[in-house]
């Protein structure tokens, strides 16, 4: 079952990053995008430049911070087009996606506004 969810959210990936390349104008750029969102969505403890790379297997993060840095893209036109993929897979006339990041459990006490939190997922102040 679960090669079968695996492969069935790859292709629906595939799917979605097939849809949004054209708003990337180098195909260098489109595979840097890709490597970036399977990373986000990918197993990688620290979500920064650096693991993303090494987890896409990129030499270093220079070319995922060009994506996000200087690259040419339109976020709010990508945004769009996530969101239109998103109605026709989920939606319904009246439907509303609501995500909920709240049971991310926040870590430390040096960095800015890091401090004990209430989770309700977790059930208790983290």
């Amino acid at each position: 079952m679960a090669d079968f969810v695996t492969g069935r959210w790859s292709a629906e990936l595939e799917d979605l990053f097939l849809r949004v390349s054209g708003r990337f104008g180098r195909v260098e750029v489109r595979r840097r995008m890709r490597d970036y969102v399977r990373g986000l969505l990918g197993p990688v403890g620290r979500k920064n430049s650096w693991q993303l790379a090494e987890y896409a297997g990129h030499n270093g993060p220079y070319g995922l911070q060009h994506l996000l840095s200087w690259s040419r893209w339109d976020p709010d036109e990508l945004r769009d087009d996530v969101q239109r993929y998103g109605a026709e897979k989920l939606g319904t006339a009246d439907g509303v996606l609501i995500v909920d990041d709240t049971g991310f459990m926040k870590k430390g006490t040096v960095s800015a506004g890091v401090q004990r939190q209430y989770s309700g997922t977790a059930g208790a102040r983290s």
